[in-house]
């Protein structure tokens, strides 16, 4: 079954709270989304790092429940 955008949205808010997320349903069925996660948890933090810290919050399910998630992760400026 496929992940809704709101479970989506709950897990990184979760995981990041003070982040700013902007989500996006790149083919309408729920499998193929892209994610903008602006948080302070990445400061300093190397991209690659960062994506895994992601991957962390989804709790397993990236390729099962989340088939694609298409991520752009930064650190706030300023």
């Amino acid at each position: 079954m496929p992940m809704s955008v709101e479970t989506l949205r709950q897990h990184l808010v979760d995981a990041f709270p003070d982040a700013e997320i902007a989500i996006e349903d790149l083919a309408g069925d729920g499998d193929h989304y892209r994610a903008r996660i602006v948080s302070t948890a990445f400061a300093g933090v190397p991209r690659v790092r960062q994506h895994q810290m992601v991957y962390a919050a989804l709790k397993g399910q990236m390729g099962g429940e989340l088939h694609a998630l298409a991520l752009e992760t930064a650190a706030p400026e300023g």
